[in-house]
């Protein structure tokens, strides 16, 4: 299960679970689009597009009493036993969120996500949304194979970059300068940097710190989870070709 989320504003939930939250009613400048039917076209468009890739798993989330949805379908990558193909998206009732998608990796050891490039918020909630919601779901899924071999180059880039303490928490103080990791999400990742939680992070290095704040950032909000993981991605990646690591 690759979505995580450790804070009072969400809770796991059965996909079965998605089609009972009150659908609210449609206005002139409000068209909902219904749980349900955003996964259901998600898996089905990534299935017909991502031929020669295996489904592996989906996992949801609601926060807001269903209000707001967060969810993950993640494939499984040919010769690829570590990371996986994951596309994220949301969806609300309540106006707070436009429809979106990201795609990126999953880290299988960890259950970790690893999101590049920027969101793709496809469409607000207003008329014709449906309509459209086809076509905007077919191009993002089309960029995710780009995008995955992206994420497995720097993550290839970040493992030869050795990483001592120090330039560790250098690294933490920046990305909560940047507003990335909160003041409550900080002491996670100084822990899991220090002492992994898992052994294949246990080499001190870029990449073993890139996951450290992946565990962090399972306690965001989950209308937040995906910019905060394509914040993190980007400034790492751009802190490790300053440096020359590519």
């Amino acid at each position: 299960m690759n979505l995580l989320m450790h804070t009072s504003d969400g809770r796991h939930v059965p996909r079965t679970e998605l089609a009972t939250i009150p659908l609210p009613e449609r206005t002139d400048s409000y068209q909902p689009v219904p749980h349900a039917e955003l996964v259901r076209m998600v898996e089905t468009i990534g299935r017909d597009i991502l031929t020669g890739y295996r489904f592996d798993r989906d996992d949801y989330g609601l926060a807001r009493d269903g209000r707001q949805l967060f969810g993950t379908h993640t494939y499984r990558v040919p010769e690829d036993d570590q990371m996986g193909l994951t596309i994220g998206f949301r969806n609300s009732y309540d106006k707070s969120l436009s429809v979106g998608l990201a795609v990126g990796a999953s880290v299988f050891v960890c259950d970790n996500l690893a999101f590049t490039g920027d969101l793709t918020v496809m469409r607000k909630h207003t008329s014709n949304v449906l309509t459209d919601l086809e076509d905007m779901i077919i191009a993002t899924i089309f960029r995710c194979r780009k995008n995955y071999h992206q994420i497995s180059t720097d993550a290839e880039s970040m493992a030869e970059h050795a990483l001592a303490d120090d330039e560790a928490f250098q690294m933490l103080g920046l990305l909560f300068g940047k507003s990335v990791l909160t003041p409550r999400q900080l002491p996670i990742v100084k822990k899991e940097w220090l002492k992994p939680s898992y052994e294949d992070f246990e080499p001190r290095n870029m990449w073993s710190f890139y996951n450290a704040c992946t565990e962090g950032l399972k306690g965001s909000p989950p209308a937040k989870i995906m910019e905060k993981h394509i914040a993190l991605h980007q400034l790492i990646t751009e802190r490790s070709y300053h440096n020359g690591l590519n």
